[in-house]
Parts: C-alpha cells; structure tokens; sequence
C-alpha cells in the first residue's frame, strides 16, 4: 500500500509531467483545488488557480514548446510535498517581452505545495527567473 507522502510526491510529479511539460489543461483542472493560493505571486497578481493555468498556458507553454521538467529531489511531511527540479526549454516564442532568441535555458526551482484530498491547495516557491530573463533580453554576440 502507498503511503500519502508517496501519494503526494506522486501528484506532484504528475503535476510536473502533464500540466507543466504536457501542457495538459485537464490535469491541470484534476490535480488543482478550486480554492487553491499561490503564496508567491508577485504583489498585486491574483493569486488563485486560474492565474497559475494562465501563466502555464499563455506564458512559459507559448515561449518554451518543448518544455522538460526534471525533478532533482522530493521531500515530503505531513500534507507538503518539496521539490527541487529543472524546467528546460528552448526560447521559441515571446516570453515576458522578449522575442523569441532561439536560446536553450534552464528554469531552476524550489516548490512547497500543500497537498488536501489529492489536490494542490497553496503553493510556494523560489526560482531563477529573473536571471532567465536577463539572459533572454542579451543579445547573442556573433
């Protein structure tokens, strides 16, 4: 028998593979409560479910097609689940006012995502975008 913190460490995989690298939106609206919270979204941001969908399908998805999530590690406790993982991608598409680069980056994450009834219900987490970025908006010297 599976144990829950294998159980939430599995939905958060799952979590990664389909909705993030697979882009699919019917995981997405499976695996994430109606009242989910992200915890770090930037001050003013909207911080429910729709908006993590919106960045995931109208943002990093559009930019970086051939999205790849690799997971490092996973701690679980109680009903949290941690992650260090990858997000890998070739810039292809506009992404936060760059156009595309056809740049190769890598997205380097922490996650803490609560887990209730099978469901992500908040999340945290600390990430390197702004350095993606940076790198993204230099030009490529030939």
């Amino acid at each position: 028998m599976t144990s829950s913190l294998e159980q939430n460490k599995n939905l958060v995989r799952r979590f990664n593979l389909e909705v993030i690298e697979e882009g699919r939106v019917e995981s997405f609206q499976t695996l994430v409560a109606d009242d989910f919270i992200n915890q770090t979204a930037p001050p003013g941001a909207a911080r429910g479910a729709e908006s993590l969908l919106h960045f995931f399908t109208e943002i990093l998805r559009p930019a970086f097609p051939d999205l790849r999530v690799e997971i490092h590690d996973q701690v679980a406790e109680g009903d949290r689940v941690v992650t260090r993982k990858s997000i890998h991608g070739t810039h292809l598409g506009p992404f936060m006012g760059i156009p595309a680069s056809g740049k190769k980056t890598t997205i380097e994450v922490i996650d803490i995502v609560r887990v209730r009834d099978g469901k992500y219900v908040e999340h945290w987490g600390a990430n390197n975008l702004q350095s993606v970025i940076a790198m993204l908006a230099t030009p490529v010297n030939r």
